[in-house]
């Protein structure tokens, strides 16, 4: 851990709680090359709330399906076994991102729904450009804010001289570093380290604001920011101080997008998000 981090905000890191013990175990079927549906519905069928979240997530038309699914089986038949057990992995998170965020201007349930527009939009940012349908780019898009519930309390404590900092035009991230001596992108990789994720994926979460940093990201940290700006764009910023919306084009130059495409994407990701948050409500 850098030890230019507070030591208190060090203590929340390792007192923050472990992964859900159903998303572990999602998360380990998913390094499987072949994963039955079977053992799918056998970790989901042991908590009956999430089955139910499954597949009210699911079936949000921001998932594409066909037809509505009443049954985690016919969901892995038109979603696919991966792709499924992705959505499942973020069904699991709710309990823990699905909070009001006061530091952040976040209310409850905010979070979570941008954790989840920006993930869809990253694994189809992914598919669009045609990368390796083994890389996992939705989870660390689904967790890349998820050092913000640690650093919600810092946050709101030092708003007056975070706000300083942002009315001279400093993005947000730079603010809680110069304040904090950490940002919340290293606080979620630290958090990522602690669960033993791989280290392509603890890195797209670190370097979710600035992939030019990451030397080698393996186009994760590039995926994870342009789906993160793209939601940022449609929803007017998650809070003040957010980068600007233009995205890097060096970024764009690696991933092999020209502006207008990029563009045209992010119009497809405003009607995502419009769906998701108009008909999505996890109880």
């Amino acid at each position: 851990m850098d030890k230019n981090i507070p030591d208190k905000i060090l203590q929340e890191v390792s007192i923050f709680p472990s992964m859900p013990k159903a998303g572990m175990k999602l998360r380990s079927l998913l390094a499987k090359e072949d994963v039955s549906v079977a053992e799918i519905e056998k970790i989901l069928r042991q908590d009956p709330g999430l089955a139910a979240n499954v597949l009210r997530l699911a079936n949000s038309p921001f998932f594409g399906l066909p037809s509505k699914v009443g049954t985690l089986k016919h969901a892995v038949t038109l979603l696919g076994v991966k792709r499924f057990s992705k959505i499942a992995v973020g069904a699991c998170m709710d309990k823990t991102m699905d909070v009001a965020v006061p530091g952040y201007g976040l209310s409850q349930g905010k979070l979570w729904l941008h954790s989840i527009a920006v993930s869809n939009t990253a694994e189809a940012l992914a598919r669009y450009r045609k990368l390796d349908e083994a890389g996992d780019y939705f989870t660390p898009a689904l967790l890349h804010d998820l050092g913000k519930l640690v650093l919600a309390h810092f946050v709101n404590r030092a708003r007056p001289e975070i706000d300083e900092l942002l009315s001279k035009g400093v993005p947000l991230v730079i603010a809680e570093k110069e304040i904090l001596g950490t940002d919340h992108a290293e606080i979620g990789a630290l958090i990522l380290s602690k669960w033993s994720f791989p280290k392509d994926l603890i890195n797209a979460v670190r370097w979710h604001h600035y992939p030019e940093a990451m030397a080698d990201s393996g186009l994760h940290s590039e995926i994870v920011y342009l789906a993160n700006l793209m939601c940022q764009s449609n929803s007017g910023g998650e809070s003040a101080g957010d980068q600007p919306n233009e995205p890097y084009s060096s970024v764009l130059e690696r991933l092999g997008l020209k502006p207008e495409q990029y563009f045209k994407f992010a119009e497809k990701t405003r009607s995502w998000q419009e769906k998701l948050s108009e008909t999505l409500v996890l109880e």
